[in-house]
């Protein structure tokens, strides 16, 4: 695994190649950035924000997901993937938020975890941005960017992911860390062909270099 200096370095250098990296997921107040993240499980940001163009002009606050029927709802979601569980999910996620949180989204992480459809991921990602309090989302980027580099053991979960990314990196720089390596995993180290002939963390990383050996070995 590398040692503390090694992942500073490849922090600074993924700052330097995305140092706009922000959440990509549109939204303009906490509540929609619950609604967006919720519907983001297994889909793409670019997706989600086609779909919330017109559904955050439709839907303003938690009662106007629930004047609808859950088939309209579902409908107006349609082409995101699960979008019947999302649906039923948001109106009871709409519910409770009227019921026990007064209209208002929680900022505590735990409070969060408690609304319908929402994990540890979704509730991490909305203290960070909504509320810009310190945490790391570990999404599926995060993860793999993390354990193909080797910040992280391959057997990890993601929770031990999670904590080890705290440990390693300082807390005022958690929430930028996490945008900047979904950054790096969605457009540069890609689920398939990552792009590590012009990576500059070619040499510290465990996965990259077993690539390119492949690739020496068969060119060979």
């Amino acid at each position: 695994m590398l040692n503390n200096s090694q992942v500073r370095y490849c922090l600074d250098e993924m700052g330097k190649l995305f140092p706009e990296a922000h959440c990509e997921l549109n939204h303009s107040n906490p509540f929609e950035l619950v609604i967006a993240v919720s519907l983001s499980a297994q889909c793409t940001d670019v997706l989600v924000n086609k779909v919330t163009k017109d559904l955050f002009q439709k839907y303003k606050k938690p009662e106007d997901y629930l004047k609808v029927p859950l088939e309209e709802l579902q409908n107006d979601i349609r082409s995101i993937g699960l979008y019947r569980n999302k649906a039923k999910n948001i109106q009871s996620l709409c519910r409770m938020v009227l019921e026990i949180y007064n209209g208002e989204i929680p900022k505590d992480r735990d409070e969060l975890t408690k609304l319908p459809g929402v994990g540890r991921k979704t509730a991490n990602v909305v203290v960070s941005v909504a509320y810009d309090i310190p945490a790391i989302a570990v999404d599926t980027h995060v993860e793999r960017v993390s354990k193909r580099l080797g910040i992280c053991r391959w057997k990890d979960s993601v929770l031990e992911v999670e904590k080890t990314l705290m440990k390693k990196v300082p807390k005022e720089e958690w929430s930028v860390t996490h945008h900047r390596l979904i950054f790096f995993g969605r457009y540069h180290c890609k689920a398939q062909n990552p792009q590590c002939t012009t990576c500059p963390l070619l040499e510290l990383c465990r996965e990259g270099k077993k690539r390119m050996k492949g690739k020496d070995t068969v060119n060979g």
